[in-house]
């Protein structure tokens, strides 16, 4: 009875394939009425079967536009069964490169570039983000359909140094869900709290220090910061940079109130406790230590993207 069952089902599942359009995809969507198979994706792309040059030339009775790619010579092939061989598919000049961490940079939306570093398997970006529209502090950020930022003291000129100041619902682009893209580059995602936190034991922290609240740690947060005083109040205290991440102290506003500029970074995450309170960390201008709390999602503070490689 079960064979018989499994003989139905492959024939109605040849059936689907024999008379009717495919999509493979994750959005639900339908195939594209040109296509008879429609393959959607922006993570992921579709390979060929990869064999040597003999075993393509052993391939039986190759139809018409049949494509492999060749493990010898590393190009695409293509039958043509007028001339009866393999035709080598022409690349053209333009290539893309794989994307290496912490020698590629990253570009956003408005064109800025970052540079990124790895951190065990993390991609950060290594500069803060400055995507957006300046609005002064006494605007709201809204949905509205165009990315806004905050310039510390309403200055253009902070933004360019320290990045742009987001509140919450901006910089995730007004959904609440963990991990989303939000103002971050396409692939790129707003870290979780969790994500800070894999960073935090990859710099020595501990786990269990990494799940506490307040001052936390020995020196991780002075492995996040710039060193020197150039950006920076005096001490600076314990910056090294070692994390390559290069925290700059780009302060906070909330309305039109802005403060703490040299003195503190503060990094938001795409996390949440409630639906209005967030985890955000906080490095100081003397203290090498990481600062760990929840805050009013009000607050307009810096953002880095991440992605896990």
């Amino acid at each position: 009875m079960k064979k018989i069952i499994s003989v139905f089902i492959m024939y109605l599942i040849s059936l689907s394939f024999s008379f009717s359009q495919v999509a493979i995809n994750t959005d639900g969507s339908a195939p594209d009425a040109s296509a008879m198979l429609d393959i959607k994706s922006t993570t992921k792309g579709v390979l060929l079967p990869r064999m040597t040059n003999n075993q393509i030339q052993l391939i039986t009775s190759p139809a018409d536009g049949l494509f492999v790619y060749s493990t010898d010579d590393s190009k695409v092939y293509c039958f043509n069964s007028s001339d009866n061989e393999w035709k080598e598919i022409d690349y053209g000049a333009g290539t893309i490169a794989p994307f290496i961490c912490g020698t590629n940079t990253v570009t956003d939306s408005d064109g800025n570039t970052y540079n990124t570093v790895l951190i065990v398997s993390q991609c950060w970006m290594a500069e803060n983000l400055n995507i957006g529209t300046r609005i002064d502090g006494n605007n709201s950020q809204t949905n509205n359909n165009i990315m806004e930022k905050y310039c510390y003291d309403d200055d253009d000129a902070n933004c360019t140094i320290y990045g742009g100041l987001y509140q919450w619902d901006e910089m995730m682009q007004y959904t609440s869900t963990e991990g989303s893209q939000g103002i971050c580059p396409s692939g790129w995602h707003i870290p979780t709290d969790y994500e800070w936190k894999q960073l935090e034991i990859a710099l020595g922290m501990s786990q269990g220090e990494a799940g506490n609240s307040g001052w936390r740690g020995t020196n991780e947060g002075g492995k996040m910061k710039e060193t020197g005083t150039s950006h920076w109040n005096t001490p600076n205290t314990g910056a090294t940079n070692e994390s390559g991440l290069t925290a700059l102290p780009g302060g906070t506003s909330l309305g039109n109130f802005f403060g703490a500029i040299g003195e503190a970074n503060n990094f938001i995450s795409s996390s949440g406790t409630t639906a209005n309170s967030k985890w955000f960390r906080h490095l100081s201008y003397n203290s090498e230590q990481v600062y760990r709390s929840t805050e009013s999602k009000l607050y307009s503070r810096s953002v880095r993207c991440i992605i896990q490689l």
